[in-house]
Order: C-alpha cells, then sequence, then structure tokens
C-alpha cells in the first residue's frame, strides 16, 4: 500500500525547476574533514556543493577540533582555528549555513573502540559494567550497540558544553547539531542516579538541557529523529524507530528543536508526524537512488499540498554521508558501477548542478 502511495506522489508531481527551488533546506551531513584534505575540501564546497545550491552543512566535529577548553579530548592531529576559518569562508563566499555537531548522549563508542569522551572521563558511563568487546559482534550479550553517557552525572555538562560553546564560536554557527540517534542504553538498571527513572522524560531532559543551553546564546538545536518515534506501533523497529519508550518524549521537549527525519530502507512519511507535533523537520536520505527520489518527491508533494502553518515546517532535504569526507569525495569523482548505488550517487540526484 505504502508503495502504491509513494509511485503515485511520483506520478503527480512536475519536478521542475520551480518547484525544487521550494525547498528552504538543501543539505549535506558530512564529517569534517581531516586536516590534511581541509583545501581539497574546500575546492569541493566551490566546485561542487556551490553549483548544486546546497545551502547547508551539517559537519560532525565530534573531537577533530583543536580545543582550547578540554584539549585531552581532541583527536589526534586535529582541525586547527585556521582549518576552520578555511572551511567558514568558503561557506559563507557560496551563502552556505554550517550546522557543526558533536554526538551527544548516545553514539559515545563504536564496534570496538570507545569514543574520546567516555575513554577519559569514564566516570561519565551509563554502563560502566558493560567493557568494549575486542571484536565487536551484534547481537550480543550486553545488547551493546554503542556506549551512552549518564545525562544525570552532575559533572557531564561542564565539559560537553563547553566544547559546544567552543565549535559554535569556531564555525561561526547559529544551530548545533547534538546527534541523539540510536539511543539504546539510557536509564540504565544498574545506573545510580538513572535507575528506575522514566526513559522518555531523561531522553527529553537531555535534549531540553542542551536546547536551553544554546537558546542562551539564541542558537537553534537540531537532533535525529528516530528517538521520537514508536518503533512498536509503527512496525519501524529499534533502529530507525524506538523501542524503549523514549518515543513519548516528543511531547515534552521544545518545539523549536529542528528535526532530521532519516529512513534507509522505506519511506516512512513520519515528516508528517513531527510537523503535525509542531516541529520544523527535514528528511535525510542515505544510499538508495530510489528511495532518495521517492523521499524528495514525499516532502515536495507535503510542501505543495500543505496548509499555511504547516508548510512552513517541511524545511526540505538534509542529504546524510557516514564515511570520511575523503570517502565521499573520492567517490563522487569516482565512475559509477552499475548496479552499486551509494551515497554520492543519491546525492547528485537529490541535487542537480543547476
Amino acid at each position: 500500500m505504502q508503495k502504491l502511495f509513494v509511485l503515485f506522489l511520483i506520478s503527480s508531481i512536475c519536478y521542475s525547476q520551480e518547484v525544487e527551488d521550494e525547498l528552504p533546506l538543501r543539505g549535506l551531513a558530512i564529517a569534517a574533514p581531516k586536516r590534511e584534505v581541509v583545501d581539497r575540501f574546500v575546492k569541493f564546497i566551490e566546485e561542487e556543493l556551490s553549483p548544486r545550491k546546497i545551502n547547508t552543512l551539517v559537519l560532525r566535529v565530534d573531537h577533530n577540533f583543536k580545543y582550547q577548553s578540554h584539549p585531552e579530548l581532541s583527536d589526534e592531529n586535529p582541525l586547527s582555528q585556521s582549518d576552520v576559518d578555511k572551511i567558514v569562508q568558503a561557506c559563507k563566499n557560496h551563502g552556505i549555513s554550517i550546522v557543526p555537531q558533536i554526538n551527544l548522549l548516545g553514539h559515545q563508542s563504536w564496534a570496538s573502540k570507545l569514543g574520546k569522551l567516555l575513554t577519559v572521563y569514564p566516570e561519565f558511563d551509563e554502563t560502566p559494567a558493560v567493557k568494549i568487546p575486542e571484536e565487536y559482534k551484534w547481537p550480543n550479550d550486553d545488547e551493546l550497540y554503542c556506549k551512552s553517557y549518564c545525562p544525570l552525572h552532575p559533572e557531564v555538562h561542564k565539559v560537553v558544553f563547553a566544547l559546544m560553546d567552543e565549535i559554535m564560536e569556531a564555525f561561526q554557527a547559529d544551530a548545533f547539531h547534538a546527534g541523539m540517534d540510536e539511543v539504546f542504553y539510557i536509564g540504565d538498571k544498574d545506573c545510580p542516579r538513572c535507575n528506575g527513572r522514566d526513559k522518555a522524560e531523561l531522553f527529553a531532559g537531555e535534549v531540553t538541557k542542551i536546547r536551553d543551553h544554546l537558546a542562551l546564546k539564541e542558537y537553534k538545536l537540531w537532533i535525529w529523529g528516530d528517538r521520537l518515534l514508536d518503533g512498536k506501533t509503527t512496525g519501524m523497529g529499534m533502529w530507525e524507530a524506538s523501542m524503549n519508550n523514549t518515543y513519548k518524549a516528543i511531547d515534552l521537549i521544545p518545539k523549536d528543536v529542528m528535526i532530521c527525519d532519516w529512513h534507509y530502507e522505506r519511506v516512512d512519511p513520519t515528516a508528517v508526524y513531527f510537523a503535525m507535533k509542531g516541529f520544523d523537520v527535514a528528511t535525510s536520505s542515505w544510499r538508495n537512488l530510489e528511495l532518495t527520489k521517492q523521499q524528495l518527491a514525499l516532502m515536495q508533494e507535503l510542501r505543495i499540498n500543505a496548509t499555511t502553518d504547516m508548510k512552513v515546517r517541511y524545511k526540505g532535504m538534509l542529504h546524510t554521508s557516514w564515511s570520511s569526507a575523503t570517502g565521499f569525495m573520492d567517490r563522487y569523482y569516482a565512475p559509477s558501477v552499475e548496479g552499486k548505488e551509494n551515497d554520492t550517487d543519491c546525492f547528485k540526484a537529490l541535487f542537480e548542478k543547476k
């Protein structure tokens, strides 16, 4: 049924220049480049992103910056301020807003590697009893996907807020992306602070605390939307939605939080749900070419037929890439291989050169 609905939408939409230009947000979410490829990345902004009318760049900075407030949390050979200045100036020259990102709450580990925050500050770990395995496998007995920090630890926000403040100033940004996707460890039964607390209230509390800190300087908070969707009722499951009740947080967080609504297996029309709840929302695509086209068609159709109040909440498309910036640029310029779609093929189809 859903497939027929999407096919109908596609057949009913004229892909005219005027319709495409109605999307307020034409964005790319990508890892911040390593120092050695900053100049190449700047050239990519000028020669590829600008001609495709990209106006928003979500940059996953995480620990790839030479922090002054907490130098112990910087990666090896991180971006310097002069490196960042090159990226900022290139984006300014082409009307591109930068939204720097640090993964907060979840994604504090990956596979067999513990993230920088919990490596340096192990006391922030929500599940210290769960050890990172030498060889990671999913599923596993600990239900470990990625570690989380404890949102109720009394010292954690002093640290993460300092990092946020630094990169917001460094990138001259007015919006910050906190990630907050795929949070499986929250309200753990063995956490002395979170044990027994409602997971939705914990998640909403963390979103609100981050949002309120940003609001002090009139910055806006962006997050991924998966933890605000009911994985059981919708059948979306534990990855693209929540199976641990955090979805109830959607009614507890401020309405000025920007939602990046990602779906990579189906064209789930959840942008409607977020907009009806009062949130601004962007649909996020990845590496399936047909789905990317269908997602764009759905977003355009929603904007065409929405009421005035709803239309302003449908912000557009934020394409995602989950490799390094180098990997994305390499794939972008490599010849297409029949039958092997990737994130750059989808990006090109989504945002054609003008």
